[in-house]
């Protein structure tokens, strides 16, 4: 990878630079073989087999049936798929979000309320955590969705996805259980991560999050459901619209190059220097004068497996976060104060929902990683940082 600045790219939960050789091979494919997938001529049929081979890549290293995956347009599309299909439902009942949700989850069951569904929020730890007893304790006979993802974007906390699906599973007790949504961005290519495991309903991923082109994304579906939104017919119906074929060849190179299986041996073993990085820079984090790492607990051997080592939260006092953002980017150090969708809104919700209190929260800076950062740009960073804070303490 060549691209400018991405030595001291450190924004990488934002978006990656993507994979030139994956994007070129994926282009001159379709740039051969550019036909409608819908069309029942030869050169529409040439286009559906290269989408139905796209599928069953990503489905071999999913480890799930083809069936099961549908292409979308990204994340957020494969988020609203699944939570606006309760509205096909003949009665309203309830739906839960965790308080750490990405806006594309959280804005959109908003939506529900305006259309008289009862949303009701399941709170964090002050860890950063949503455990399966915050979940079961707003559990409602009405609830038929529960949305909570997979790694938190802000702070890196990996959720007890599995737990919550079991803890789901085991109070239904033969009764009818809400489906579990998982939003799986930031887990696809950064933690092993299972969507097959039973009771986890859907989840969403995003190719831009791994090195592949915007625009292009997955839902996996353990069962059929009625999506909200009609159209053509694609997707199974899922999703209609004409299919993002080069999206979906470059999306399956990339899980087939970045997906953290026991089957990718390279892959696993980029996550465990990642770990080995991450730890380093926290301890030189955590050194520095006025320094916080959120949540402080991250801190302990014993919570390493809790949290990804692609993403660390921290706060350094006195210097607000869009300052220390600034400074860094001064100097050619790329970071960001949070989620992409909320920077320009100076709002931190995941913070706030962790109850960090205010004065922590404006200070607050997120570094994110990717699989070709460096452990010597690590280190410049921390150095940079240090540097700065030194400034203002």
């Amino acid at each position: 990878m060549n691209q400018k600045n991405i030595e001291h790219y450190f924004d990488w939960a934002a978006t990656s630079p993507a994979d030139e050789d994956i994007l070129r091979s994926a282009l001159e494919e379709t740039l051969t073989v550019w036909g409608n997938p819908s069309s029942i001529h030869t050169v529409g049929k040439e286009a559906r087999t290269l989408l139905e081979e796209a599928r069953s890549k990503c489905a071999g290293v999913l480890s799930v049936s083809p069936d099961k995956l549908f292409f979308t347009s990204g994340g957020t599309e494969s988020d609203h798929i699944m939570i606006l299909s309760v509205l096909n439902r003949p009665q309203k009942g309830t739906v839960l979000i965790s308080s750490l949700e990405h806006p594309a989850v959280k804005n959109e069951a908003e939506e529900l309320k305006r259309c008289g569904w009862n949303v009701s929020v399941i709170p964090s730890s002050p860890s950063g955590m949503i455990t399966p007893e915050a979940v079961l304790s707003k559990l409602t006979d009405d609830t038929v969705l529960v949305c909570v993802m997979a790694v938190n974007n802000e702070t890196g906390a990996v959720q007890p996805v599995y737990d919550i699906a079991d803890a789901l599973a085991k109070v239904a007790a033969g009764k009818r259980r809400p489906k579990l949504h998982v939003d799986g961005v930031q887990a696809a290519g950064k933690i092993p991560f299972d969507i097959a495991h039973r009771g986890i309903d859907s989840a969403a991923f995003s190719a831009h999050k791994i090195c592949g082109p915007r625009g292009a994304g997955i839902l996996y579906l353990a069962d059929m459901i009625e999506p909200f939104l009609r159209g053509g017919g694609q997707e199974k119906n899922m999703r209609s619209g004409t299919e993002n074929v080069f999206g979906a060849v470059a999306f399956a190179k990339c899980l087939e190059r970045y997906y953290i299986t026991d089957k990718n041996g390279q892959a696993m073993d980029r996550f465990a220097a990642q770990q080995r990085y991450t730890r380093r820079f926290l301890e030189k984090l955590a050194a520095v004068k006025g320094c916080s790492i959120i949540p402080e607990e991250r801190l302990e051997r014993a919570h390493e497996n809790d949290y990804s080592p692609w993403v660390v939260q921290a706060a350094f006092n006195n210097i607000p976060g869009q300052v220390m953002l600034r400074a860094l980017n001064a100097e050619g150090f790329f970071i960001s104060t949070g989620s992409a969708c909320s920077s320009r809104k100076n709002e931190r919700p995941v913070l706030e929902a962790m109850n960090v209190n205010a004065s922590l929260r404006e200070t607050a800076v997120r570094f994110s990683f990717g699989p070709h950062t460096t452990e010597k740009a690590m280190d410049e960073l921390a150095a940079r940082t240090e540097e700065i804070a030194k400034r203002f303490n």
